[in-house]
């Protein structure tokens, strides 16, 4: 499914991406992904035609992260939550504290008089 420009995947192709699968049945868990979307509100479906769930790009990275955290290190679901909200102050704190090129460069020339200067008066 694409709207504008984004490509979106069906609850079922999000689940086969994760490789969530019921170990008796063999068929793909898509109530783990309904689940997980009543519990992180970072997760948010888009409904098109029929009332169907298809996730955007987004989304699917943070399920996968959610995956990771609850399967592979066995953090609760709480646990999830703080590092969710941990991750994104870390990305905004990034984003906020991103240096220009050329204020960067411009510092380091600075800084390298700096250091010539004392090394011809020291």
């Amino acid at each position: 499914m694409r709207d504008n420009n984004k490509t979106y995947k069906s609850i079922g192709d999000v689940a086969r991406i994760l490789n969530l699968v019921n170990k008796k049945t063999g068929k793909l868990s898509t109530h783990t992904l309904r689940f997980w979307e009543k519990k992180f509100k970072d997760v948010k479906p888009h409904f098109f035609s029929g009332n169907r769930r298809y996730y955007d790009n987004k989304s699917i990275e943070i399920l996968k992260k959610i995956k990771f955290l609850l399967k592979n290190k066995g953090m609760t679901i709480n646990g999830v939550k703080k590092q969710l909200m941990s991750d994104n102050s870390k990305l905004d704190e990034i984003n906020n504290k991103t240096i220009n090129k050329v204020v960067l460069k411009t510092k380091i020339t600075k800084l390298s008089k700096l250091i010539k200067n004392l090394k011809n008066h020291g």
